[in-house]
């Protein structure tokens, strides 16, 4: 009620500006340019007028959908792009486009419509669009625009019929759409193809278009990959992939196009001709384990909910490519290999086209302490200012059989500044030699750092090699318990065992021997004994817990432990204060806010969905500005820009009187059919760690606590809602899945995260102890709250699972359907557990603007030139009062109501008894007897 009533607020002036400007360079940065042939880009000054084609450039994407949503009503679309880059247009097209349609198809958690809206070649000749388009110049601007978002993964077939969408009922008695569609248009409905390449129509198009004109580009607005062998055989001339642009991006994709911005971004995904050659194809999708519905849970029942968004038992994905992940595989399996990478990897990841060229040597390799140092220079050798990135790789050593280990790796990488023709910049990058450790889960069950040599490697992008040197390893090292890495708090040891399940992983031994048998094509199975024992989940018990104090009278306020550590023996006496039923409501209800607590004079906090920045499906109160989405900020491989979209962010929550953020995401793009891959960063950990922790930083360093996203191992939509166990060897999941987190925790300060609905294996992540304590807590030190995903009717989540294990705040509105966790009174391990997570939310509040007076606010927004949003009027008199603004006008509604009531009242009484005064029974009573009628 707080946040949907809240009064609306808004960025001043100066932060608005700054956020345009800071769009505009995270999407300039970020734009690829994946072709250029013959120098058509940038247009040529004389050649600044073009026929725009592809509907969607009249209907953009900016982002995605669900709670990557952008509100695009403010927003910059292409049209306006190319006009404010003084690019002239040509509006037959777009005037045919908008008479064809309007809006875009939906894509909902449950129901997605797939059509890719375009007019047939038929309609584009009866409107004579080609006649009057090559009349009009010889150079076309093409669009093509894929969406997505949360609840459904990217279709893979587009067969099916266009009337598969209907609605439903919820068991909540809500009516929504259920179902999905390939497409609207018939000549489109095509099995053998999917989302990510080009629908029938499009093909016709295009193929028209490459005949008619002679310069055609290509735009790619999309949050995935997507398949391009076309651009070669239709001769078109240049594509450049632009991601989702946010409010106000494409004033820099039409600065691109006239060479005012010389995009330097560089792929964050491999690029295949065929996305069906991703390792993960073969394990990604509708999977279940049949007759699972009566599989025991232990002590946590679950249920099926009923809604058409999860389905009953227990679905499963196995990560059985290991850490063969994206690049990683095909670097290694095509090492010998070049004329079989060529034929399936069209642009490596970390490559990018520049309208200049650049020059890269690799001056010296050197230790310092306890790290590898690269020294680079970068020279611009062309004839154009332009940014260039220097990407840093590695070889490790390899033994038959052994530990698991990619050909190549990212280790690190940097951006230059501007450089003019002819200048350079010479670029220091540091490597920590624990970073170069492979974790074994087979032997040690520890990070390992095996002797021998590891080649570093100065690379344009992960295939192309620019330069090399050795490093040399004498002697193994293991990371283990007596001797953890350096960054760890204690070593980091397997954890994670029963998580691998049946999976038989990829080994690259002898020559990827096992591939076959390891990326098989999954199909619906029954539980094996060991993956029922997996999913029963027994809660702690401690007969020895000892009840803590309740409901003290110490006198302390959470004021007074801000900035103290953690182990504070304050905090002990703070928490004595609370009683179980503020400890309990505070759990419970932390749906987009954290609850007030009289006891200890905790503030009521808010917290705003948006992972492109502060917005809010709870009302219209909350809307600061929209950035591209997280795949463009990897693009620009430029961690400064992050840090600086996070601090950004960070001073729009102090201005609105935000707290919270449910973002960054930082899973992993696994599969490139992954619904919300927008939403995360890339395919690389390391890129994907360093781009995270800059943002984290950078938002934290202003007092908005920021809750790193989805706590792990969620990158398929799919069944998300069901049940959905996730079977994987730990070296994958360290090495690849928990290390943008871990960065994150160790880099980036996070004192907030939010658990995903998947399961770790056969237990929950948002309630496993060895995910949520043993290492998110004790390896990396992390210190702070960890919120559930959404507390929806799934049957499956659980408080009191949560709490036990490491959890501590539900993101429930109502605390329903298992949010509130039930301890009784004598309980002593319950109510130790509900102290626990109480301390936890409360620690991250205290150190966070929550506790920031409005001169600190101010202070912090001073050098931006923003200021706090003011309340005024009945707001500001609201909050004189102490309460809520809905509250004063509830108490002021319930007071006229009141007063009409008893108007109402006093009125009848007054009518009735005017009514009595005057009734013929109380008149009879003063009269004689009445006569008898007369006789006729």
């Amino acid at each position: 009620m707080d946040n949907y009533f809240q009064p609306a607020v808004h960025r001043s002036d100066a932060v608005t500006a700054a956020s345009a400007d800071l769009t505009e360079e995270i999407e300039g940065e970020g734009i690829v340019l994946l072709k250029n042939d013959n120098d058509v880009l940038p247009l040529a000054a004389n050649n600044r007028r073009v026929n725009v084609f592809g509907w969607s450039s009249t209907s953009p994407v900016y982002g995605g959908t669900g709670s990557g949503a952008v509100d695009a009503d403010a927003a910059v679309d292409l049209l306006a792009g190319l006009e404010a880059a003084g690019i002239e247009y040509n509006t037959q097209i777009t005037d045919f486009y908008t008479e064809f349609r309007t809006g875009r198809p939906t894509i909902a958690i449950r129901a997605q419509d797939w059509t890719v809206p375009e007019p047939t070649i038929a309609e584009y000749d009866a409107a004579g669009i080609f006649e009057s388009a090559t009349e009009f110049s010889d150079t076309a601007v093409v669009m093509l625009s894929r969406s997505g978002g949360e609840g459904a993964d990217l279709a893979r077939s587009l067969g099916g019929s266009a009337d598969d969408i209907s609605s439903q009922e919820l068991p909540d008695g809500r009516v929504v759409d259920v179902g999905s569609i390939g497409s609207a248009y018939e000549d489109d409905i095509d099995a053998t193809k999917h989302y990510l390449e080009l629908s029938n129509r499009e093909h016709a198009m295009l193929e028209r278009v490459a005949e008619e004109f002679e310069n055609v580009v290509v735009l790619l607005n999309t949050g995935n990959v997507f398949e391009l062998g076309w651009v070669d055989e239709l001769d078109v001339d240049a594509v450049a992939w632009i991601g989702g642009p946010g409010e106000t991006g494409f004033v820099a994709v039409g600065d691109m196009l006239t060479g005012q911005i010389n995009p330097s971004g560089r792929t964050v995904d491999t690029w295949l001709y065929d996305l069906f050659d991703s390792p993960s194809s073969a394990n990604f999708g509708r999977f279940s384990f049949t007759g699972s519905e009566d599989a025991d849970s232990g002590d946590v029942p679950i249920a099926y909910s009923g809604d058409p968004a999860t389905s009953p038992g227990y679905q499963f994905v196995d990560y059985a490519e290991g850490i063969y992940v994206g690049y990683r595989f095909f670097e290694t399996y095509f090492m010998d290999n070049e004329v079989g990478y060529r034929d399936v990897v069209q642009y490596p990841f970390g490559y990018g086209l520049s309208y200049t060229e650049f020059e890269q040597t690799l001056d010296g390799l050197s230790v310092s302490g306890d790290s590898v140092v690269a020294e680079v220079t970068v020279t611009n050798v062309g004839d154009t200012a332009g940014k260039d990135v220097v990407q840093l790789y590695d070889t490790p050593p390899y033994t038959n059989g052994g530990i698991e280990k990619s050909y190549v790796n990212l280790l690190a990488f940097d951006k230059t500044d501007m450089l003019e023709p002819g200048a350079s910049q010479t670029m220091t990058l540091s490597v920590p030699v624990e970073d170069l450790a492979s974790f074994d889960y087979e032997t040690e069950g520890a990070y390992v750092l095996e002797a021998g040599r590891y080649e570093f490697k100065l690379m344009a992008d992960s295939h192309d090699v620019i330069d090399s040197r050795d490093y040399i390893v004498s002697d193994a090292i293991v990371y283990g318990a007596d001797n953890p890495r350096a960054t760890d708090e204690v070593a980091a040891t397997t954890q994670f065992a029963d998580a691998e399940g049946e999976v038989v992983s990829l080994s690259r031994a002898d020559s990827f021997a096992n591939l076959d048998e390891a990326l098989e094509p999954a199909s619906d199975r029954e539980m094996t004994a060991a993956e029922e024992t997996a999913v029963r989940v027994e809660l702690p018990t401690d007969p020895g817990a000892e009840m803590p104090v309740t409901g003290a009278d110490n006198g302390l306020s959470l004021e007074d432990v801000v900035g103290l550590d953690y182990d504070d023996p304050a905090w002990d006496q703070l928490l004595d204060q609370l009683t179980i039923d503020e400890m309990t409501n505070l759990i419970a209800f932390g749906g987009y806010q954290t609850e007030p607590v009289d006891s200890v004079g905790k503030p009521s906090t808010i917290d705003i969905d948006g992972p492109q920045g502060l917005s809010s499906f709870m009302g219209a109160s909350v809307r600061a500005g929209a950035y591209p989405t997280a795949m463009v900020i990897a693009s620009t491989w430029n961690a400064d820009l992050a840090r600086e979209r996070g601090q950004m962010v960070g001073y729009e929550a102090l201005e609105m009187g935000v707290n919270g953020w449910y973002a960054p995401g930082m899973n992993i793009h696994r599969s490139p059919f992954g619904g919300r891959d927008f939403e995360y960063y890339s395919e690389d950990p390391v890129l994907s760690g360093s781009i995270a922790s800059a943002e984290v930083a950078g938002a934290q360093g202003e007092g908005l606590y920021v809750y790193i996203k989805h706590f792990v191992l969620n990158e398929q939509e799919t069944f998300r809602n069901s049940r959905l166990t996730t079977w994987i060897n730990e070296q994958a999941l360290r090495e690849i899945y928990l290390k943008p987190f871990e960065d994150s925790v160790k880099d980036g300060g996070a004192t907030a995260l939010m658990s995903s609905f998947n399961y770790i294996g056969g237990v929950w992540a948002g309630g496993s102890d060895a995910l949520l304590n043993t290492v998110l807590r004790d390896e990396w030190g992390f210190n702070g709250v960890v919120v559930t995903d959404y507390f929806g009717n799934y049957g499956y989540m659980s408080a009191n699972q949560a709490i036990a294990n490491g959890g501590d705040l539900m993101l429930s509105t109502l605390g329903m359907y298992g949010a509130t966790p039930e301890v009784a009174e004598s309980d002593a391990l319950g109510v130790l557990q509900l102290r626990t997570a109480s301390k936890n939310i409360m620690y991250t509040v205290a150190n966070s603007n929550a506790m920031y007076t409005a001169a600190e606010r101010n202070e912090r927004l001073a050098d931006i030139g923003g200021h706090v949003s003011e309340l005024s009027g009945f707001h500001r008199a609201a909050y004189n009062m102490g309460v809520e603004s809905w509250e004063l006008a509830a108490y002021l509604i319930n007071g006229a109501v009141a007063v009409l009531l008893l108007l109402l009242v006093g009125f009848k009484i007054r009518k009735y008894r005017q009514l009595f005064a005057h009734s013929p029974a109380t008149v009879t009573q003063d009269r004689e007897e009445p006569m008898p009628p007369a006789v006729p």
